[in-house]
């Protein structure tokens, strides 16, 4: 394994017992090539001012994709996520379209700020923000299946209810915090590491001071060629 993909399992083992079951997934698959797996943490985690608190079991894995995952298929949209879209978060939400799916830069980078993008005038929980990523198609199919099952879970904490109390909706800011450690990519394999700061605002001018976090993005894809998945993001 390599040091980042360490690194990776070690920060996700630390915070099982703090991430939302409707924002937190695990997974890991390979099409074609030898895929590093790592424990899951979409944002919602933890008490920070920038992240909704919440719960979740995220694991370290390894294991193959199913037999019938493709990373350049997009999921279905989920039955519980048709029924809680109400709008779109202000400012939009980028979709796989809007990027060129076969440069992992910018699937990472659409992919994140997707995951960190909540609106509580249109959200009922920080679980909406998964659940919008993984239907949009950013995602390998087994890993927005894993989001999307996720959808039980605790009622929104405290702190969302504070920003709802501002009918907040949040900004994201990324940039590359990659280090000599990161794996090169390969055809069908790649890794980036990004930071991630979402902030909240209040449509009555209400806002917090965000709390960045380092986030590590899996991605695959069938062939050399084909177009970019996001099979697992890992935040410390």
């Amino acid at each position: 394994m390599t040091a980042l993909g360490r690194r990776a399992g070690t920060a996700a083992a630390v915070l099982t017992l703090t991430l939302a079951a409707t924002l937190a997934g695990c997974g890991s698959e390979d099409e074609g090539a030898a895929a590093t797996g790592g424990a899951t943490r979409p944002p919602g985690a933890g008490t920070s001012a920038s992240h909704p608190p919440s719960a979740a079991e995220p694991s370290a894995s390894s294991a193959p994709p199913a037999a019938d995952d493709d990373p350049s298929q997009s999921p279905s949209p989920s039955g519980s996520a048709e029924k809680r879209t109400r709008g779109t978060p202000k400012g939009g939400v980028p979709k796989p379209g809007d990027v060129d799916g076969k440069n992992p830069d910018e699937v990472a980078e659409g992919t994140l700020t997707a995951m960190w993008t909540h609106d509580t005038a249109v959200d009922d929980g920080p679980g909406d923000a998964a659940r919008r990523t993984a239907d949009a198609g950013w995602l390998t199919r087994s890993y927005a299946r894993q989001l999307a099952d996720r959808r039980g879970g605790p009622a929104p904490g405290a702190q969302w209810q504070r920003w709802a109390d501002h009918r907040a909706y949040t900004t994201v800011a990324l940039d590359r915090t990659e280090d000599a450690a990161k794996p090169e990519d390969t055809g069908t394999v790649a890794w980036r590491q990004l930071t991630v700061t979402a902030t909240p605002h209040g449509r009555d001018g209400w806002t917090r001071e965000p709390a960045p976090v380092v986030a590590y993005v899996h991605l695959v894809r069938k062939s050399a060629g084909a177009e970019w998945r996001v099979a697992d993001v890992t935040v410390r």
